[in-house]
């Protein structure tokens, strides 16, 4: 890159200079890749100075990073405020570029003992204003991830059936100088040759429109998009013949992003034709990522399913099957722009197209950046508009190519489960899987359905209530059918009899099979969780205990906040409710029997330390 800085085109021209000189000393002495966001803030710094100071009678030349006529922090600060009213609410931008100013006047400080200390103190600090937080991008639904894959299969076979017919054509084409310009064929010799550019178009052809031959004005026609003059309208729409424009390949830049999860687009876009090498097994692809400073290989194993019903390989598709995964795309990518690398001194980039050039007088090949209009992502979606009879392409906005990567990120996520750990999957730690991408609303319905299914193993666990048995299933615990009635062995009833499974507030089947502790170990939550434990049998002569409970219970109302008390006593109370609508009969006796032998409740110690605080 190159990036120029004019001082003498400012009235601040000196300031300006400083920052300059600051900027170029800064990118050396941090080794930069990119110094964009510097000359961004210098430029609209030293416009804002000389408005900021135009407009209170200063003149703006006195300005100076180790001056004291004009007090720039003043100027700074003010700076901030017109930054942020620059660029929307939502937008890093302000925060970016304010910061990257005050780097350039700290880094000039240390070297300058002239700057003013209120100037250095301020360089120091950093934005007045916090960095605004960026909605972050979702992932595209299902059902438009599908809708796109298909639209982008149906292009890529268009365009092989495009080049099939091209290279048709150029066979029974010739040299249009001696053969004649009126043909389609020789015009598409000429595109192979070079020689098709607007000037042999206006030389050879009738000036209007109206009097080409039809071929000539349906090709015009359908390729409208293009631009909007007749003559590089047919130069652009012949060489299409032959090579693919820029437009033409978003179809295998969406496809391959779907299909390789550990790949970014800018790793996509900038690979080598060395960086991708096949094999029988599958294709190895080197991976550069400039932020990150990092060359990395990935392996693609190919996919040797059977085509499906109605699915065509293409005719310029390479032999064999799995023409839709990642080594059959790129095959069919190289395939693609052959042409291109045989006619033109083509880039050593997977992915080149022919464009318009030299004002459009004539095609050239360039790296396909995505980035111009009508060749953006948002444009490839546009052109699916359904004006052609086939379906409609309805994608959300915003239309974000990032938003491919985190699609196949979470189409990973649903084959793998949803915990945290599997959502990471085996390309990112998971404090980086949490910060950018588990955000998606795929990843947060998996994720609450992991929830749901731990908390619903736990409360089929936890669910049951007890057992009441009546004074006459009590005396009959020892027969056969009482027991088999209740779901009882031979042992569990004789203990229950004998008092031997008494937990204080009711019975207990199975003390070492509790839902509430380890299987084996002793539980250790009776009496406190026995109401809500399906191992609890409640005899008749429970009850004053019980009712003393619901009592204790109720008292906590008073001495815990509402929250607390569900918390800890609302379940309990639930279910001692239920068992009271069952014996509603026996109460008033056991309310008898607590005043007659004045009982008292006996709860644990440390229970009562623990719940009743």
């Amino acid at each position: 890159m190159r990036h120029v800085i004019h001082p003498a085109t400012y009235q601040c021209s000196y300031l300006v200079a400083q920052l300059a000189d600051a900027w170029i000393a800064h990118h050396r002495a941090t080794a930069l890749t990119n110094s964009q966001t510097y000359t961004r803030a210098i430029r609209l710094f030293g416009e804002f100075t000389d408005r900021y100071l135009a407009a209170r009678g200063l003149d703006a030349a006195d300005a100076r990073l180790d001056g004291t006529i004009i007090d720039l922090t003043e100027v700074i600060f003010a700076f901030e405020k017109d930054l942020q009213n620059r660029y929307p609410s939502d937008s890093a931008r302000p925060h970016v570029l304010a910061g990257a100013l005050l780097s350039l006047i700290s880094h000039h400080a240390t070297r300058d003992p002239k700057v003013p200390e209120r100037l250095r103190q301020r360089a120091e600090g950093s934005p007045t204003f916090r960095r605004a937080a960026t909605r972050p991008l979702d992932e595209f639904t299902n059902a438009e991830r599908l809708a796109m894959q298909q639209a982008a299969k149906a292009d890529i076979r268009s365009l092989e059936k495009r080049l099939a017919r091209g290279q048709a054509l150029l066979e029974e084409g010739a040299d249009p100088r001696q053969a004649g310009w009126g043909t389609l064929a020789n015009l598409v010799w000429a595109a192979r040759h070079r020689m098709l550019t607007t000037e042999a178009l206006q030389a050879n052809l009738p000036d209007h429109l109206d009097h080409w031959p039809e071929p000539f004005r349906e090709l015009v026609k359908s390729s409208e998009g293009f631009t909007s003059h007749s003559w590089p309208r047919l130069m652009l729409a012949v060489n299409r013949f032959l090579f693919p424009a820029e437009i033409d390949l978003q179809p295998f830049r969406i496809l391959l992003l779907l299909q390789m999860t550990d790949c970014t687009p800018e790793e996509l876009h900038v690979l080598e034709l060395d960086d991708v090498q096949f094999s029988k097994e599958g294709v190895r692809v080197v991976q550069r990522k400039r932020r990150a400073g990092r060359v990395r290989a990935d392996f693609h194993l190919a996919d040797d399913r059977p085509l499906a019903e109605g699915e065509q390989p293409g005719e310029l598709a390479y032999p064999g099957t799995g023409n839709w995964d990642v080594p059959g795309l790129l095959r069919r990518l190289m395939r693609v722009t052959t042409g291109i690398r045989e006619v033109f001194d083509a880039p050593t980039r997977l992915f080149i197209a022919v464009e318009s050039a030299d004002y459009r007088k004539r095609v050239d090949a360039r790296f396909a950046r995505f980035t111009t209009n009508g060749r953006r992502f948002m444009d490839w979606i546009a052109l699916h508009d359904g004006s052609d009879g086939t379906p409609a392409l309805e994608v959300s906005p915003p239309y974000d190519v990032r938003r491919l990567r985190k699609t196949a990120k979470t189409l990973k996520v649903a084959a793998l489960g949803g915990t945290l750990s599997d959502l990471a999957g085996d390309d990112h730690h998971i404090e980086v899987f949490a910060g950018h991408y588990a955000h998606g609303t795929t990843a947060h319905v998996l994720a609450g359905k992991a929830i749901n299914r731990a908390q619903k193993q736990v409360f089929n666990r936890l669910s049951g209530k007890p057992l009441l048995v009546t004074a006459q299933a009590e005396a009959q615990l020892t027969q056969p059918d009482a027991q088999r009635a209740l779901d009882l062995t031979d042992d569990q009833a004789e203990a229950l009899v004998s008092g031997e499974l008494d937990m204080g507030l009711t019975n207990c089947r199975d003390p070492y099979n509790s839902p509430h502790t380890p299987e084996g170990k002793l539980c250790h939550v009776a009496p406190a969780m026995c109401l809500l434990c399906r191992n609890a049998v409640v005899f008749t002569s429970h009850l004053p205990q019980l009712l003393l409970l619901s009592d204790h219970i109720e008292r906590m109302r008073l001495v815990l906040t509402p929250p607390r008390w569900t918390a800890v006593w609302g379940r309990q109370a639930a279910a001692l409710a239920e068992v009271f609508a069952e014996c509603a009969d026996l109460i008033p006796a056991a309310r008898a029997e607590i005043e007659e032998k004045k009982l008292r409740l006996d709860l644990p110690l440390g229970m009562r330390t623990e719940y009743d605080r």
